[in-house]
């Protein structure tokens, strides 16, 4: 039987540029949703499905992110590692590579939320013969998209509908032998997924679900009012 798994890497460094005008005193993992930092959320989905071992790779401000560690009651055991201030995402997750161990792990973002089942995440991830499994979602389109036919005339307007594509969302499950593809100075997103698709050891977990990014002033005042509402998808996962 497989053992569980119970520990999570949460990338916590960068900068947040589109956030910096709005909020330019913390760093982005720290941005503020119903009275709690986006970290904290992103925790809580995480230790509602069992997790109680985060390692958080700190880089811009991270004696902030420390400070709210030290003065917070957080479910689990929480690892604060300085990854470097300009360390890219691949980086970080290598810089950890001790802290993990040899056991199956996941990965995310600080700054993303989604309704996702962990646990099927992980049944799938397990099903394959992957090094690593990557969460796919279809964004809300930012803008409404007009329908038009053959004579450029316009049968109709679709308010904000779904991407047809599928982007990466984050929430991974990675085995140990990622960190073969990583090096301090890779972008997570970059050469090291493409290598793993290129060798066939790269799935992805199809979620059709809740899911946003916390990318701009915009999306943090959406969230909120998710959260004010009463409606807080990501809190039901």
């Amino acid at each position: 039987m497989a053992e569980p798994v119970d520990t999570v890497v949460i990338l916590c460094g960068g900068r947040g540029t589109r956030l910096q005008e709005d909020v330019p005193a913390i760093p982005k993992p720290l941005v503020d949703i119903g009275g709690r930092p986006i970290l904290w959320h992103v925790m809580e989905i995480y230790a509602r499905h069992g997790f109680r071992r985060f390692v958080l790779c700190l880089g811009y401000k991270g004696e902030l992110i420390e400070d709210f560690v030290a003065g917070t009651e957080l479910a689990g055991e929480v690892l604060c590692v300085d990854t470097g201030l300009d360390t890219p995402t691949g980086g970080r997750v290598k810089r950890v590579a001790e802290h993990v161990g040899e056991q199956t792990f996941c990965t995310t973002y600080a700054d993303g939320v989604a309704d996702i089942d962990l646990d099927e995440l992980i049944e799938v991830h397990r099903r394959h013969d992957a090094l690593a499994t990557m969460t796919v979602v279809r964004p809300l389109l930012q803008f409404g998209v007009t329908e038009l036919d053959g004579d450029n005339r316009v049968l109709g307007f679709h308010e904000k509908p779904r991407s047809e594509r599928w982007i990466n969302g984050g929430f991974f499950c990675f085995e140990p032998g990622v960190f073969d593809y990583l090096s301090d100075s890779s972008v997570l997103e970059r050469e090291p997924l493409e290598g793993l698709a290129a060798d066939g050891r790269l799935r992805a977990y199809r979620h059709t679900g809740f899911w946003e990014c916390l990318d701009t002033y915009k999306d943090a005042l959406q969230l909120n009012d998710l959260w004010e509402r009463g409606d807080a998808p990501w809190m039901r996962s």
